[in-house]
C-alpha cells in the first residue's frame, strides 16, 4: 500500500474529513493493507466510545404493503408476484413482548409505505408500547410522510426515525425510482425528521445500479455534512421480480471499507452490520462489526411473514438473523471479541460516554 493511501487513512481518523477526490482514491485504490489498515483505525475510534459493545435492536417488519414502486424493490407496487400482509396492533404489540422478554430495549417497526398505518393508529400504538416498556426507544421506519405525521408520531414517543435516502445523487435517484418521487423531497424528510427532534438514520446501496465510484465519494461526503445518528449502508442484491434482477450484487469488501470510512467521519455513529451482508457472506454480520459497525438488527417479526418481506433475493431472516436465536448471536458476536449489550443502545455522547443525550 502507498504512504499516500496511508496518509489519508491517518489524516481521515484525525480530522473526520477529506475532499471527494481524497474519498475517491481510497475506495478505487484500496488493497488488502488498505482494508486491514482502514479497519483497525475504525475499530479503534469506535471503541473510544463504544468499547466492544454491540447494540441490538429488534426489527419488526409491521407490512410488506407499499404505494411505491421504486425499480430495485422487490415489494414494489407492481410486484404482482409478492405475498402482501400486515401484521395488525395485537401482533405488533406481541412481537414487543416476546422482545422484551429476550432482552430487546429497541424495537424498530419497518414496512412499507402503507396507508393503513395512519397517524391515529400509529399515535395509538406508540402509546401502548412506551407504556407497557417505558425503559424501550421505538425507531420507525415507513419511509416519506408529512413533516405533521413525523410530529405527531415524535410526540407519541417515537425516539429514531431510519430513512434510507438510497443515494445522494439527484440524477442517480431519478435512475432507481419511478417520476413521482422526489429527491429533494426524500432528502426534505430528513432535514424534518431532524428539525423535530428524532435521532436520525439515513443510508445508502452499495454497487446499486448506475451507481459509480465518484456516486460513492459523494455518498461520504454527504454523511460528512449531514451526520446522521445513525447509517445503515449494505451492498445492493438484486430481486427477481425486478428490472434489475440481472444486475450484478454490490461488494461485501467494498461495503465494510465504506463502513470504516463512515466510523471515521463520524466516530459516534451508530453503524448497522445488516442483513444483506449476511445475506451475500455466511461471516458478513461479523465482517461489519470488524470494519466499525456497532448494531445489529435481528428479527423480532412472525416466523410465518418473514419470507414475505423480501426487499431482495434469498433475504436472511433465521439462524442469528432471528431475535430467538439471540444466543447464538452472542456466540457469534464473542468470536470476534465483542459483547452484545442489553439497553437502548444510544448513540455516545459527546464526551465519549453512552447515554440518552447527544
Amino acid at each position: 500500500m502507498s504512504s499516500e493511501l496511508y496518509a489519508l487513512i491517518d489524516t481521515l481518523a484525525q480530522e473526520h474529513t477529506l475532499s471527494g477526490k481524497e474519498y475517491l482514491r481510497l475506495i478505487t485504490e484500496y488493497d488488502a493493507d488498505t482494508v486491514a489498515y482502514l479497519a483497525g483505525k475504525a475499530r479503534e475510534e469506535k471503541e473510544k466510545y463504544y468499547g466492544s459493545s454491540v447494540f441490538i435492536r429488534g426489527l419488526i417488519e409491521i407490512s410488506n404493503i407499499c404505494k411505491n414502486d421504486c425499480y430495485y424493490c422487490g415489494i414494489r407496487k407492481s410486484n404482482s408476484s409478492c405475498d402482501r400482509y400486515r401484521l395488525d396492533k395485537s401482533d405488533i404489540l406481541e412481537c414487543c413482548r416476546e422482545g422484551y422478554d429476550l432482552g430487546f430495549r429497541t424495537f424498530v417497526l419497518q414496512g412499507g409505505e402503507d396507508g393503513y398505518f395512519t397517524d391515529a393508529l400509529l399515535v395509538d400504538l406508540l402509546t401502548k408500547i412506551k407504556s407497557a416498556y417505558p425503559d424501550c426507544a421505538v425507531t420507525l421506519s415507513l419511509g416519506e410522510r408529512s413533516y405533521d405525521s413525523y410530529r405527531v408520531l415524535r410526540e407519541a414517543g417515537a425516539d429514531r426515525y431510519l430513512l434510507r435516502h438510497e443515494t445522494s445523487h439527484s440524477g442517480h435517484y431519478a435512475r432507481l425510482h419511478p417520476g413521482s418521487m422526489s429527491h429533494s423531497h426524500r432528502l426534505g424528510c430528513l432535514h424534518s425528521l431532524r428539525e423535530l427532534g428524532y435521532q436520525v438514520g439515513c443510508g445508502f446501496m452499495v454497487g446499486s445500479p448506475y451507481q459509480t465510484a465518484e456516486m460513492l465519494a459523494g455518498e461520504l461526503e454527504f454523511i460528512e455534512s449531514f451526520k446522521p445518528d445513525m447509517c445503515g449502508i449494505g451492498p445492493f442484491i438484486p430481486h427477481k421480480d425486478t428490472e434489475f434482477c440481472s444486475m450484478p450484487a454490490g461488494s461485501v469488501e467494498l461495503t465494510c471499507v465504506l463502513l470504516s470510512c463512515i466510523r471515521l467521519i463520524h466516530p459516534t455513529v451508530l453503524l448497522p452490520a445488516t442483513t444483506a451482508l449476511g445475506t451475500l457472506d455466511p461471516l458478513g454480520r461479523e465482517k461489519g462489526i470488524l470494519a466499525g459497525a456497532n448494531v445489529v438488527m435481528p428479527n423480532l417479526s412472525p416466523a410465518d411473514t418473514r419470507k414475505k418481506y423480501m426487499l431482495y433475493d434469498n433475504k436472511l431472516s433465521y439462524g442469528a438473523e432471528s431475535a430467538q436465536a439471540k444466543a447464538a448471536l452472542e456466540e457469534r458476536m464473542a468470536s470476534i471479541g465483542c459483547e452484545i449489550v442489553v439497553g437502548r443502545g444510544d448513540r455516545a455522547g459527546r464526551h465519549g460516554k453512552i447515554g440518552k443525550e447527544y
